[in-house]
């Protein structure tokens, strides 16, 4: 940056001029995950574009996940994470490491780093807000049928506490656990969560930061990046297993947000430099859009 020209500077701000007058007032959901939460120096730059947003005027909400946290504390507990088409199998033991590390680890840290840059953050434990109840078992690649255990969907929301910190100008921070209708904490997939409040909330955007460019035709190769999709291609790029893995769940909650009224879907890199912005700010954009 120190290397830019004060001229290039200003057209890079007059650039983003006609999107901070278009989408002032708007709500964007973000959702953070991912390997792009493991490096300080990317954290730090996240929060700082997210700070950015709520400076000019967007309403900026923060759903975060916690994978590789949970991961490794269930490594040091002695537990091995396990998965089933993207979802976490999470037994009596793994529920509470999921719990404890996303309220009472994850979430509070990135409120304090938002406030250490002047922003003005909240943290809402996902209990708060997600009612779900249990998913049915899961057939794997082997064609067996495994109970997830408590690992859940969302079937409703209670949007009070995050409609209240929009309203007091505060950036709310969102982990994804959740809870059933008799209080029991049930794990829901981060891009779930995230993709049920964009469509409870009707926001402008659904922005999704992974560690990954966005949908590729051949996963590894940078230039195989497909730069916008809608349902049909979706459906067709999963039954011919293009996108699989975590990304199914990922790209299914970008369709029922759009079905639900979110206006556009962006899937990019957390790990490139300030992608938040470029995506938002810029003519380019990177990474990849879900439309209807």
């Amino acid at each position: 940056m120190s290397q830019t020209s004060p001229v290039h500077r200003a057209e890079a701000l007059i650039e983003a001029l006609p999107y901070i007058q278009k989408f002032r007032g708007q709500t964007f959901v973000v959702k953070y995950g991912g390997s792009a939460m493991e490096d300080e120096h990317v954290i730090e730059r996240l929060l700082r574009d997210i700070v950015f947003l709520e400076a000019v005027g967007i309403n900026p909400i923060l759903v975060h996940g916690g994978g590789k946290a949970i991961t490794d504390r269930m490594r040091e507990e002695g537990l091995k994470a396990k998965f089933v088409n993207g979802l976490r199998v999470t037994d009596e033991n793994a529920i509470k490491i999921v719990e404890e590390v996303l309220d009472n680890v994850i979430n509070p840290r990135l409120v304090g780093r938002i406030g250490e840059f002047s922003g003005n953050a909240v943290g809402i434990s996902g209990r708060k807000v997600f009612i779900a109840k249990r998913l049915p078992p899961q057939t794997d690649a082997h064609n067996v049928a495994v109970d997830l255990g408590f690992t859940g969907e969302v079937v409703g929301l209670k949007i009070d506490a995050v409609r209240e910190a929009l309203e007091a100008e505060k950036v709310p921070v969102i982990s994804p656990i959740s809870q059933d209708a008799v209080g029991t904490p049930l794990n829901v997939n981060a891009d779930i969560a995230a993709g049920a409040i964009a469509g409870e909330l009707k926001a402008t955007k659904l922005i999704y930061l992974s560690d990954v460019p966005g949908i590729m035709r051949m996963p590894g190769e940078k230039d195989s990046m497909i730069p916008s999709v809608n349902r049909e291609m979706i459906e067709t790029l999963i039954e011919d297993e293009v996108i699989e893995g975590g990304m199914v769940p990922k790209v299914k909650s970008a369709l029922a947000a759009i079905e639900k009224g979110v206006g556009k879907v962006h899937l990019i890199d957390g790990r490139v430099p300030h992608s938040l912005l470029i995506e938002i700010f810029t003519n380019a954009g990177i990474g990849t859009e879900i439309v209807a």
